[in-house]
């Protein structure tokens, strides 16, 4: 927590600044403020656990051979960063022996705080934190990265199955939208272009709170292409709506 501060702050001395944009070979944008709070992560974690392996979404993985990777993203959310919304956050996840264990999601310019721990549940700001009550698909808020995605070919039949089935429908940015499931502000948390630092801190986080995270064909991995947050109650009707439109990400 003391780590995704430290980056947070970092990141907040870009932020609304108008910074330099550049473009990543999979086009998708990088700042300073990506970069500088990626190294920020990596020295603090490697002066307190030298022997720990790092992958990182802007500097890649370490060689090092151990049973504790930390995976960051330092920027979750870049393009609400660049133009100054404040939904972006800083992830950081610990796993240990192949099981993502630690999660951190930190949202500097919200001043708010998400985190768990194997074990040990999850904390909004200190308090604990659980996914809400909602049983019912038509009572459900759904939230969501971009539109155009789910628009696409491979997910357009579930997502005009689920907007139908379920009662609000709301596009709310990368993490931010998995932790407002976590913290019982939403029910289904829909994000169809992963990668493994994206899912990292969010798998303990939900799990902790008493939800799911699994990619869209129900398995829980934080390698999965495509990630699914549900308050669990829902979990298996979204999962069979996602069946019934022959989703898969395979």
């Amino acid at each position: 927590m003391e780590a995704a501060w430290q980056a947070g702050q970092l990141t907040l001395a870009h932020f609304q600044t108008g910074v330099a944009v550049d473009w990543k070979e999979d086009r998708t944008p990088v700042t300073v403020a990506d970069q500088g709070a990626e190294k920020l992560l990596r020295e603090l974690i490697s002066r307190r656990f030298p022997d720990h392996a790092v992958m990182g979404e802007e500097f890649g993985e370490t060689d090092k051979d151990s049973t504790h990777k930390w995976i960051l993203d330092p920027i979750d959310g870049t393009q609400s960063f660049i133009r100054g919304i404040p939904l972006y956050g800083v992830l950081i996840g610990l796993e240990i022996d192949g099981e993502a264990v630690v999660g951190v999601s930190h949202f500097p310019a919200l001043g708010e705080m998400v985190s768990a721990a194997r074990g040990e549940g999850c904390r909004w700001n200190g308090r604990l934190a659980r996914v809400s009550s909602v049983s019912r698909l038509e009572d459900a808020l759904v939230v969501h990265t971009s539109v155009s995605t789910l628009e696409e070919e491979r997910t357009r039949n579930f997502w005009n199955r689920i907007k139908a089935a379920t009662r609000l429908h709301r596009g709310l940015s990368d993490c931010y939208g998995h932790c407002l499931v976590a913290t019982g502000r939403a029910e289904i948390m829909l994000d169809p272009v992963m990668s493994a630092w994206d899912c990292a801190a969010l798998a303990p986080i939900l799990e902790e709170a008493g939800g799911t995270f699994t990619d869209w064909d129900g398995k829980a991995t934080i390698y999965g292409r495509d990630a699914l947050s549900t308050n669990r109650l829902l979990f298996e009707k979204v999962k069979a709506l996602l069946e019934e439109t022959s989703v898969s990400s395979t």
